[in-house]
């Protein structure tokens, strides 16, 4: 933007460990330090510190996202920050790192204050504790699943102030038709040798009820009787509340007999590889997804994914590739429709669908507009 003022802009979220909350916190400081912008980051810390520093941005540790009335201790000492770093745009990605920020806006002149922006990046409960996540200035919905969402569970929330961005993924890091070292494949075969010569079958995601781990043991011993030489891969770690769960799925695979046939391999940093080595990808999730980075990620790789029709999984598949489209509480009619799309694949579009730099484009061009627009009640 030629001659446009300069913005110092501070997204806050409860850490930067891992996840899609945080990796589009990373890509939007890289972006406005690009465009020549001030990017501030405050966290607890986390393992991507050192990446969002090396960009250019800067971090600032503060226990933001602590579930504790003793962080409403930190509502002045935000406003005080807010004042000496001349914060133009107040950006809150998460529920209690909000209602700090919220707190500590509105107790400032209106007149002078930041601008302030949310985004939902869930569908959380439905509760006053969710609904500071609807009370930006702007509100960013990651897909029209989310606005949809907020619109029918919180109304009052004005249409106009609603403005989908979608997730965006990168294809210089997810290039169609990418395959990963051969010495990697290798190494994951060792490891997995019952895997080794089968089609494999992915499902992403971490261990909870919610991602559809027992429709998958369940549609993998469908396929096996079906004749097809499919292997199921079951990619994410389990937290200490989940191991119980993970020891029932476990169970559940020994008793129905398929122990050769599914493997369990925790949390992984090479999903990426899998992915790509994968004949098919699920998305199985029992609730509708915000967004379904994974699957697109699968899908910019040119790897044929399926998922149930609904939420931002249903999105994207709708755009991308709508044979995955799964009909949920149909057993017979997925099994039947991913043992097609094992046999006989379309082949998945190349096109640059979902592309990061729209994402980018799009948020700052928010920033912008809302840096200069006249200030009204939020």
């Amino acid at each position: 933007m030629a001659e446009e003022k300069k913005l110092t802009v501070l997204q806050l979220l409860p850490a930067l460990e891992s996840g899609g909350v945080e990796r589009g916190t990373l890509e939007v400081a890289q972006a406005l330090v690009k465009c020549g912008h001030r990017a501030l980051v405050m966290s607890a810390g986390g393992r991507q510190v050192a990446s969002l520093v090396a960009s250019g941005a800067e971090h600032f540790a503060w226990p933001v996202g602590r579930k504790s009335f003793g962080t409403l201790l930190l509502v002045g000492r935000l406003r005080r920050f807010l004042l000496e770093q001349k914060v133009d745009i107040v950006h809150a990605r998460s529920r209690v790192p909000a209602w700090i920020a919220y707190l500590a806006w509105r107790g400032m002149d209106p007149a002078t204050r930041p601008r302030f922006v949310t985004t939902v990046h869930g569908m959380y409960g439905v509760n006053r504790y969710s609904r500071i996540m609807t009370r930006g200035e702007r509100v960013i919905a990651v897909s029209s699943t989310v606005r949809d969402y907020i619109l029918r569970e919180y109304p009052d929330t004005p249409a106009e102030r609603i403005q989908v961005i979608h997730r965006g993924v990168d294809g210089k890091a997810y290039p169609h038709g990418w395959k990963p070292h051969p010495d990697w494949q290798q190494a994951f075969f060792s490891q997995f040798p019952q895997a080794a010569d089968k089609q494999l079958v992915t499902l992403p995601g971490r261990i909870t009820r919610l991602k559809g781990h027992e429709d998958f043991i369940e549609l993998i011993a469908r396929l096996k009787q079906l004749g097809l030489p499919v292997h199921g891969l079951i990619v994410g770690g389990a937290a200490a509340s989940k191991r119980r769960y993970l020891d029932m799925l476990n169970d559940r695979v020994r008793v129905m007999g398929l122990e050769a046939d599914i493997s369990f391999t925790g949390q992984r940093d090479d999903l990426k590889n899998i992915l790509a080595i994968s004949s098919l990808v699920l998305s199985l999730s029992t609730q509708p997804e915000s967004f379904g980075r994974t699957t697109l990620e699968a899908l910019r790789l040119g790897v044929p994914t399926a998922g149930y029709d609904h939420g931002g999984v249903g999105e994207i598949l709708c755009t991308i590739y709508p044979d995955g489209l799964l009909p949920r509480g149909d057993a017979d009619a997925t099994t039947g429709r991913i043992a097609s799309l094992l046999r006989n694949p379309n082949p998945v579009p190349g096109d640059d669908f979902f592309p990061l730099r729209d994402m980018l484009s799009q948020t700052l061009a928010l920033y912008e507009q809302l840096a200069r627009s006249p200030r009204g009640q939020a």
